[in-house]
């Protein structure tokens, strides 16, 4: 009996050992394959840092000449038809933008190297000719080509993959915006509507604050706005931020909806791609000139601090989203990031003037709630006012971002991000679509209630 006791204890210690050693191994493994993402992650956001830094520069650049000779907005329509002309015979598949970037990130897809060289060009393009875009458009771009021809050169796939190109979307939003916190939550939820993907978080924030100090360092410029006052949370100061929460998700919204529609508009009446990047520069230009719009074009970065300070009115952001959607719509490259701040900012800086006598504080608000709702983004909201403004008015910064973002639905500037946790019950048939397939699955059963009334009648 006793020797028994003894034999299985023996037996009993040799499986855990066996055990523990197969722990070990498969620990050193895992801990060989983080190392070597990790390390990747590094180089990608350094590569990207620098990019980033060139592209920033070149932006400046095109924008003081652009500024200082307006004639330049005459360029548009060569400027249009070289870009859909570039895009549609040597783009590949370039031409779907943040799009393609998701769907690589997803699905493993290789990006071509010469999609970050088409869009820093063209977007730089277009901002010489005063189209109405941002820069991270641009700037997500670049940093998925880099990150998925680095995994390439490394045959880095599967879920190492998927990091790597999560970690260079983080380096692009650093690098670009100069907000490594919120970069660092950017590429981790930029795919995905309702979903952080956390195994990416150690080199999503690597690459975000990797991305954004070499940009820094290389001498890209970033400022932000302050907040004159935080209110305390009274019953009329929530119901003004409520109030205008809503009005921000309605703007996003309107914003998707916009663009949406003028790309619709000229596929219909256009059948050559070249007659309609004509048209399209051609209206631009009128419109820019002829109307006086100039203020409008390119980044804007004006109305941000003009917000800041009352100088804006309702129809200062009604103006640049219009503009936006007309240029984004006809196929100009660049980005909605930037408009977003101006719109949002310009609407919040409108509100807060006339309701609470503070402008600044719900100038803050609206760039935060506009941007979110339009991008699907929650979390990264939030960590964006926590990286401009501080964290005072945090607790405004979550009311502000969810209720925008429920009000917005699953309209969203990128068509291809996934839907994993729908926004409302009502939407929850949407799991597992694309905000693609979703609202095209919309637009079938509202056309199926129409064609059902019509027959009734």
């Amino acid at each position: 009996m006793h020797k028994q006791v003894i034999e299985s204890a023996r037996k009993g210690l040799r499986r855990e050992s066996r055990e523990l050693a197969i722990d070990a191994r498969r620990d050193m493994g895992n801990a060989r394959a983080s190392l070597r993402v990790f390390a990747l992650s590094v180089v990608i956001a350094a590569l990207m840092g620098a990019a980033g830094w060139a592209f920033l520069a070149a932006l400046r650049l095109a924008t003081g000449a652009r500024e200082a000779h307006l004639w330049l907005f005459l360029l548009l329509p060569a400027v249009n038809m070289a870009t859909a002309w570039l895009y549609r015979n040597h783009g590949l598949r370039a031409q779907r933008g943040n799009n393609l970037v998701i769907d690589s990130t997803i699905t493993g897809t290789p990006i071509h190297k010469r999609m970050a060289l088409l869009t820093f060009a063209c977007s730089t393009a277009t901002h010489l000719a005063g189209g109405s875009a941002g820069r991270e458009g641009a700037a997500v771009q670049m940093g998925g080509t880099i990150a998925s021809n680095v995994a390439s050169l490394f045959h880095v796939e599967g879920h190492d993959r998927r990091d790597l190109m999560m970690a260079g979307i983080s380096a692009a939003f650093g690098a670009a915006f100069g907000t490594p916190l919120a970069g660092a939550f950017f590429g981790m939820e930029m795919c995905f509507i309702g979903k952080l993907d956390y195994s990416a978080a150690l080199y999503c924030l690597t690459g975000s604050f990797v991305g954004n100090a070499v940009s820094r360092a290389l001498g890209s410029p970033f400022a932000f706005e302050q907040i004159a006052a935080v209110p305390a949370m009274s019953p009329l100061t929530l119901a003004v931020v409520l109030a205008a929460a809503v009005a921000f998700g309605l703007t996003a919204r309107l914003f998707t909806f916009c663009i949406r529609t003028v790309k619709r508009l000229y596929a219909r009446f256009f059948t050559n791609y070249l007659v309609a990047a004509a048209v399209g520069g051609l209206l631009l230009a009128v419109l820019f000139l002829g109307c006086g719009l100039h203020a409008y074009g390119g980044l804007s970065e004006w109305l941000v601090p003009a917000a800041f300070t009352g100088k804006t009115t309702l129809a200062d952001p009604l103006a640049k989203l219009g503009m936006t959607a007309l240029t984004v719509g006809a196929g100009l490259q660049g980005g909605e990031v930037t408009p977003l701040f101006g719109i949002g900012a310009s609407l919040g800086g409108w509100i807060g003037a006339t309701t609470l006598g503070d402008p600044s504080f719900m100038a803050a608000l609206g760039m935060l709630g506009v941007f979110g709702a339009a991008l699907n983004v929650p979390v990264t909201t939030i960590m964006l006012g926590i990286d401009m403004f501080g964290a005072s008015a945090s607790a405004y910064f979550v009311i502000v971002t969810f209720v925008s973002y429920l009000i917005a639905g699953h309209y969203a500037v990128y068509p291809a991000q996934r839907i994993v946790t729908p926004k409302r019950r009502s939407l929850k048939g949407d799991a597992e679509l694309s905000v693609e397939r979703a609202l095209e699955q919309r637009r079938a059963e509202v056309a199926e209630m129409v064609d059902a009334n019509e027959e009734d009648c």
